[in-house]
């Protein structure tokens, strides 16, 4: 009996390539994740998105070495719980080739 296999792709990796391959969909993706940020019941998403982004720009290895942290403090950092610095924050957004944006919250009332 000669059965093919079909390649069982998890929806994270084929995230991940989809990200890797469309730069824009990368950035709109993340700048999405990053406006929950602040908020603390929402901001392990901001931080799993980052994480996503940087598994397709080179892996969390590369991405670590590049902003010169090491693997495992990236993978706190990004993590659920993680609580990554500013400087780090900076670091890993540099490395992935995307830099940190501010723009007026118009849901602020002064």
């Amino acid at each position: 009996m000669n059965k093919k296999l079909k390649a069982v792709v998890s929806h994270h990796e084929r995230e991940v390539a989809e990200l890797r391959e469309d730069r824009e969909l990368a950035v709109e993706y993340l700048k999405a994740a990053m406006e929950s940020i602040d908020n603390p019941e929402d901001r392990a998403a901001g931080l799993l998105a980052l994480r996503t982004v940087a598994e397709a720009y080179g892996g969390l290895g590369v991405v670590a070495a590049d902003a010169g942290i090491s693997r495992e403090s990236l993978y706190r950092a990004l993590s659920a719980n993680g609580n990554p610095t500013l400087k780090t924050l900076l670091a890993v957004l540099k490395a992935v080739g995307m830099k940190l944006s501010v723009e007026q919250d118009n849901h602020v009332v002064a």
